[in-house]
Order: structure tokens, then C-alpha cells, then sequence
């Protein structure tokens, strides 16, 4: 695999953190393009993060979501 592929990679995963996000997965796939008609590879990155938010809670505790387990 390229070291800029790698490098790229390193740098998005830092961008995404600095935003507060976590990085929990990550997949780097380099290929040749189909499309093109030159040598020269591609990337693609799946990045998966999550990001805990603080609840807006009116402090009632009265929740009508029937999602929520009680």
C-alpha cells in the first residue's frame, strides 16, 4: 500500500478526532481504477465514529418514546 494512501488516512482520522469524534473502524482500499486509463491507483476509506451528545432533558422525566426502556 502507498505511504501517501497511509499518510492520507492518518490525516483524516486526525481531522475527524480533533472534531470530538471516536474512530471505532476503519477500512483503506487502494485498487486500480476501472474507470481510468492511467496506472496510477485509488483509494477509497470507510471511517466509522460516533459521538456522544448531551441530552436536552425539560427534567420532568416524563419521556413518551416508545423506544426508550423504562
Amino acid at each position: 500500500m502507498d505511504e501517501d494512501m497511509l499518510a492520507d488516512q492518518r490525516r483524516l482520522v486526525e481531522l475527524i478526532e480533533d472534531e470530538g469524534w471516536d474512530v471505532t473502524d476503519l477500512e483503506l482500499s487502494a485498487y486500480d481504477s476501472p474507470w481510468a486509463d492511467e496506472d496510477d491507483p485509488e483509494a477509497t476509506v470507510t471511517i466509522t465514529a460516533r459521538k456522544p451528545y448531551e441530552s436536552k432533558d425539560d427534567g420532568d422525566g416524563d419521556d413518551e418514546s416508545p423506544y426508550r426502556l423504562k
